[in-house]
């Protein structure tokens, strides 16, 4: 008894530590934010002063609608025309008999093998020669394509019943409409899990817009912060205010999807 007591100690101690790490900076970006700029470093977690001047600052320095506006589109497109295309991609891998099948789906997962930064320079070459240099969707193109996604769906397909598939083919039903009328409904887990990844990644993504977008008009929130940061003078209590805005938004959507998102993680597995 006394050890079953102290293992369920160890486990609410280990929890506790793990949420406390996870929440603490949370609380130190909240608290820096509301804190004058000479009081950001000093030592209270509950600022002596509370102030709002930092946000008023934020908004008055930055255009924050239009840099949400465009992290928001970005993040948005990415995610809609990622969703479709990995999943489209994965429903053949799983279920369809094509020559080349196994060699194309290891080819797509060996480009999960190389890093972003490798390809930036001829991928940046290949959008200025579509003309799309500048442009949001000279941002959002080339995050489509994912390996990760198709690996997913993939495996989630796999993991359906045989029969269901069988069984709609002998209804009648063509490969379309089976894959739009059976497989997408009970692959909705799967879709919102990879959503909110897919909008998150591209909601926080700062080096390829960087690179692309090239004038105010077009920077994500994420580069607006950055601008933030003189050559001679920092104000960290406005960036860390225009950090809590930039995280309003992903915070919201996670909390609407939270219990989608971790149905989807459990419901994934590994069958081949």
């Amino acid at each position: 008894m006394a050890k079953k007591y102290g293992i369920s100690a160890l486990k609410i101690f280990v929890g506790t530590l793990f949420i406390v790490c996870s929440v603490f900076p949370i609380i130190l970006l909240i608290s820096g934010a509301l804190k004058p700029e000479n009081e950001v470093f000093d030592y209270r977690i509950i600022p002596e002063h509370p102030t709002l001047d930092a946000f008023r600052q934020v908004f008055k320095t930055m255009d924050v609608f239009t840099g949400i506006w465009n992290s928001f589109f970005i993040a948005a497109m990415v995610t809609v025309l990622a969703l479709i295309i990995h999943s489209m991609a994965a429903f053949a891998f799983a279920r369809l008999d094509f020559p080349g099948k196994k060699g194309a789906f290891m080819w797509v997962l060996s480009t999960m093998m190389i890093p972003f930064p490798v390809i930036i320079i001829p991928l940046f070459f290949i959008i200025r020669g579509m003309g799309l240099a500048n442009s949001l969707w000279g941002v959002i193109l080339p995050m489509v394509p994912h390996a990760y996604g198709v690996f997913l769906f993939r495996q989630y397909f796999v993991e359906m019943p045989d029969a269901l598939y069988e069984s709609a083919r002998i209804d009648g039903c063509s490969v379309w409409k089976t894959f739009t009328k059976i497989f997408i409904p009970l692959a909705r887990p799967m879709f919102i899990t990879l959503g909110v990844s897919f909008f998150v990644t591209n909601w926080n993504s700062y080096l390829w817009p960087t690179i692309v977008a090239q004038n105010e008009s077009k920077y994500t929130i994420q580069i607006q912060i950055a601008t933030l940061m003189g050559s001679l003078r920092i104000s960290w209590n406005l960036i860390l205010a225009a950090s809590v805005v930039a995280v309003i938004p992903t915070v919201i959507l996670f909390t609407l999807l939270q219990r989608y998102y971790l149905d989807g993680i459990k419901m994934t597995g590994m069958k081949d």
